[in-house]
């Protein structure tokens, strides 16, 4: 859902003035009260706060600029928007398709032109084996009922990490390749002077 969900989101810019998601948490009064932590409920958190991979999504996209710069090139499965907020470059990617579809990673090539050089690059990631809770509940035997340890070390699982994202720079351009997971999100931030 953080894939898809951010897709829509940054298509829907300038066509509508505001986007809902269904329900805060996995508890709400039109369903019933799961005890699993993880049974595909509706919410951006589950029933112990931990944040799902869409909660993340929205993090991000929250954290971004409003300055859209033009970006070129397509791809069937690949999106990626390039956005500015003060001395911040955000490129944001997602590698989705709908269900049913051919999908697979891809290794993106990017190309920021007439760049200064940055002070600091970093890449932010949701997918399989980031920003992923669930991940880590399966690799504990999926308990149906956590102990306040368990929650901990699941919510440190759901958190995002920045990690130093590699880039070189030619000819006054900034390059650097991410590789795109199935149904994931990347996001590089690139600090100016």
């Amino acid at each position: 859902a953080a894939a898809v969900a951010t897709r829509i989101v940054m298509e829907a810019r300038g066509l509508v003035q505001g986007y809902s998601f269904w329900a805060f948490s996995d508890i709400f009064s039109e369903n019933y009260f799961p005890s699993a932590p993880f049974q595909d409920g509706f919410g951006l958190l589950n029933l112990h706060g931990i944040a799902k991979p869409v909660y993340r999504a929205f993090q991000i996209l929250h954290g971004m600029g409003h300055e859209l710069l033009d970006l070129r090139g397509t791809h069937a499965t690949v999106d990626a928007w390039v956005i500015m907020k003060e001395k911040f470059a955000t490129v944001l990617m997602t590698n989705v398709a709908m269900p049913r579809h051919a999908i697979q990673t891809e290794l993106v090539h990017l190309r920021l032109a007439g760049a200064p050089p940055p002070l600091t690059a970093w890449i932010e990631r949701i997918d399989e084996d980031h920003a992923n809770p669930r991940r880590l509940w399966h690799m504990m035997g999926e308990p149906e009922y956590l102990s306040a340890i368990e929650v901990e070390q699941l919510k440190r699982a759901s958190a995002l990490r920045k990690e130093p994202q590699p880039w070189t720079r030619d000819n006054g351009n900034i390059e650097l390749m991410v590789a795109l997971p199935p149904q994931s999100i990347a996001v590089v931030t690139f600090e100016f002077a």
